[in-house]
């Protein structure tokens, strides 16, 4: 598959998964407590969450075409 097509499909798949992701993020943080420090550590930590099972769709839309 041509690098070009493997880019598509990624962001294809990327979109609609970040946008769940999003939304499950702001659906918990309508659900903790009303306090900075709980933000600060929930949003650090959804913040980087995110890119952890997708790393495997970056690296297959980054390695080089089959030969």
């Amino acid at each position: 598959m041509q690098p070009r097509q493997k880019k598509l499909i990624g962001v294809l798949l990327f979109l609609p998964a970040l946008i769940l992701y999003v939304g499950l993020v702001l659906w918990i943080a309508d659900h903790l407590p009303s306090h900075w420090a709980i933000y600060l550590v929930f949003y650090v930590v959804a913040g980087t969450a995110w890119a952890f099972p997708l790393k495997p769709v970056f690296r297959w839309m980054n390695s080089p075409a089959a030969s």
